[in-house]
C-alpha cells in the first residue's frame, strides 16, 4: 500500500467524535500506516479503535492506548481535539481555563515523550490560546504548531455560496483572520465571487449591506449554528480540515486556507491567531493580511481580545509574563 509516509501519527481525544473522525479521515487519506490513538477514557477508545479495524483499512498498524507516553514516544505528528467540547449556549473562550490546563500538561507532555515531533495541530478551544499553550510548554518551534482557524473562512464561503446561489468552486479566496471565536475579523476584500470582487457587490441590490453584516454574523457564530441543529458541536468539518493540515505537514497539497500562528514580530506580535498562511513540510508560514482600513481595524480589535485572553491566563498562573517566554521555551525570542 502506498502511504504518504511511515511515520508515527498520534490523535489525542480520540475516543471524541472529533477525533474518532481524525482517525478515520487520516485512514482513509493513506497519511501513513502507524497511526496511534489516545484518550484517557479507555472503553470508548476501545470502541473507536474496534470500528477502525472493522473496516479492514489494509496495511495498517493502527494502536491505541490510555497511557500518553506510550501515545506520544516516537510520533512525528501530533493532532489533538482533547479538550471539553462547546456545548449550548456556551462560546470557545467558556472553556479558557479547563482547556488552558489541558493545554499545559499536553505540552509537558509532547516535550518528555516527543521531542522530535515534527508538527503539531491543536483543535480544543479556544484554540488560540491553548495552542499557544501548547507550543510554550513544548519547546518546539513556531513554526511547528498550527491551529484550527480554517472553519470560518470555509463557513464565509459557504454562507456566500448559499447566499449567490452558486456552487463553492465559483468563490475563491474567503478569508477571516485574527481570533477564532466572537472577535473573528471578516474580510471582504479578498473574496471573489464569479470571478468579480466580493466588495464590489456589498451595498448594492446584489448583496445590500444589512445582508454583509447579517452574513458576517452567520459565519461568526457557524459553530453555534451547528450546535443549535445538532445539539452538539461540529465534529466532521474540524476532523476532516485538521487531517489536511497535517498532511500537508507531511508532504502532500500544502494547505492554505487561514489557520492560527505564533506570531513573531509585528504589531500582532506575542499572539497565536489566523493570518494569511500555508502549512507545508516546513511547517507553518504566514504573512500579515492585506485588506481595507475597515478590516484591519476590526483585525487590530480581534488581536486586543486574544490579548485579552492571553494576560488573563497569565493571571491565572498557567503560563509566564511574556519576558519569561524565553526561559520556558528556547525558541521563542
Amino acid at each position: 500500500m502506498d502511504f504518504l509516509t511511515n511515520e508515527k501519527l498520534t490523535i489525542i481525544g480520540a475516543a471524541g467524535m472529533i477525533g474518532s473522525n481524525m482517525a478515520q479521515t487520516a485512514l482513509m487519506m493513506k497519511l501513513t500506516p502507524n497511526i496511534c490513538l489516545y484518550d484517557p477514557y479507555a472503553p470508548a477508545l476501545e470502541g473507536v479503535a474496534e470500528e477502525m479495524y472493522h473496516c479492514a483499512f489494509e496495511g495498517v498498524n493502527l494502536t491505541y492506548t490510555s497511557d500518553i507516553a506510550e501515545a506520544l514516544t516516537g510520533a512525528s505528528y501530533v493532532v489533538s481535539s482533547g479538550g471539553a467540547a462547546r456545548k449550548a449556549g456556551m462560546t470557545r473562550e467558556d472553556l479558557l481555563k479547563g482547556n488552558a490546563e489541558i493545554a499545559v500538561q499536553l505540552g509537558k507532555d509532547i516535550k518528555q515523550y516527543a521531542p522530535n515531533v515534527k508538527h503539531v495541530v491543536v483543535v480544543f478551544n479556544p484554540a488560540d490560546i491553548t495552542g499557544l499553550i501548547v507550543m510554550l510548554y513544548a519547546g518546539i518551534k513556531p513554526s511547528q504548531i498550527s491551529t484550527l482557524a480554517a472553519l470560518d473562512s470555509t463557513r464565509l464561503q459557504n454562507e456566500l455560496s448559499k447566499y449567490f446561489a452558486v456552487p463553492t468552486s465559483q468563490i475563491s479566496n474567503c478569508r477571516t483572520y485574527g481570533g477564532h471565536g466572537e472577535q473573528m475579523a471578516v474580510f471582504a476584500s479578498t473574496a471573489t465571487v464569479n470571478g468579480k470582487s466580493l466588495s464590489s457587490y456589498i451595498g448594492t441590490d446584489a448583496l445590500p449591506e444589512n445582508e454583509w453584516e447579517a452574513i458576517k454574523q452567520r459565519v461568526i457564530q457557524g459553530g453555534k449554528h451547528i450546535i443549535d441543529l445538532r445539539g452538539r458541536s461540529s465534529f466532521q468539518s474540524p476532523a476532516y480540515m485538521s487531517i489536511k493540515m497535517i498532511a500537508a505537514a507531511m508532504g502532500e497539497k500544502p494547505f492554505t486556507w487561514p489557520v492560527g500562528a505564533f506570531v513573531t514580530e509585528g504589531k500582532f506580535k506575542n499572539i497565536l491567531m489566523a493570518m494569511e498562511t500555508t502549512v507545508n513540510a516546513d511547517g507553518v508560514s504566514y504573512k500579515y493580511p492585506e485588506g481595507t482600513a475597515e478590516e484591519k481595524a476590526e483585525l487590530e480589535n480581534s488581536y486586543k481580545h486574544l490579548c485579552d485572553l492571553r494576560d488573563e491566563v497569565i493571571a491565572m498562573g498557567i503560563i509566564p509574563s511574556l519576558d519569561k517566554w524565553g526561559e520556558l521555551n528556547a525558541n521563542i525570542g
